[in-house]
């Protein structure tokens, strides 16, 4: 009896341990892979970042959504395929963005300082891909959307190569698993955490 009273005073607590941790994992906090350039140079391909289920989703926030069922072009999405993309409009929100780069959301102009004033221009108007733009989302001087309600529009960073809302539209809210955030010794980390 003695044996089994000192068996269950360690598993007992390292059984709420991983309880505890799992938990915390599932629905408060998880870390994530950055897979790929589209968030160059504020994040790096195989970089670790902190992902926070609950946090408030902000213009220019830095998000993790699941891309199966979102993107339609990449016949490689696979049930888990994770993105991690910049918010720039919310549901609801009037978007411009003009041919000098400009970008105006409901009439105020948005400042993209976290990316050069290239990929502002030719990276997001005129970047070479071989996917076809999607007519919900036109981009350029005199050319005007509204984000559908419950939807985000979401661009990576290095827009030049990024597969983003200019492609597949809109990013359904039940879709976003949660808000980036990296460590404050990160040289990005007012560009990422700030929003």
């Amino acid at each position: 009896m003695k044996i089994i009273k000192e068996i269950f005073s360690w598993v007992i607590p390292l059984l709420i341990g991983f309880l505890i941790a799992y938990a915390l994992k599932t629905y408060v906090i998880s870390i994530v892979k950055v897979d790929g350039t589209s968030m160059y140079p504020n994040l790096q391909n195989n970089e670790r970042v902190v992902m926070l289920h609950y946090a408030k989703i902000k213009r220019n926030s830095v998000v993790v959504f699941n891309a199966y069922g979102v993107d339609h072009n990449n016949p490689t999405i696979q049930k888990d395929t994770k993105y991690v993309k910049r918010v720039l409009a919310l549901p609801g929100d009037k978007v411009e963005y003009h041919d000098d780069g400009k970008l105006y959301v409901n009439g105020k102009y948005q400042s993209q300082g976290y990316i050069t004033t290239t990929q502002q221009t030719t990276g997001t108007l005129k970047a070479e891909t071989v996917l076809t733009r999607n007519a919900a989302v036109p981009l350029g001087t005199d050319s005007s959307f509204t984000v559908p309600k419950g939807k985000y529009f979401v661009l990576g960073d290095n827009r030049a190569v990024s597969n983003d809302s200019r492609y597949y539209g809109f990013v359904t809210r039940s879709k976003i698993l949660g808000v980036v955030k990296v460590p404050f010794w990160n040289n990005k980390a007012k560009l990422i955490n700030s929003y």
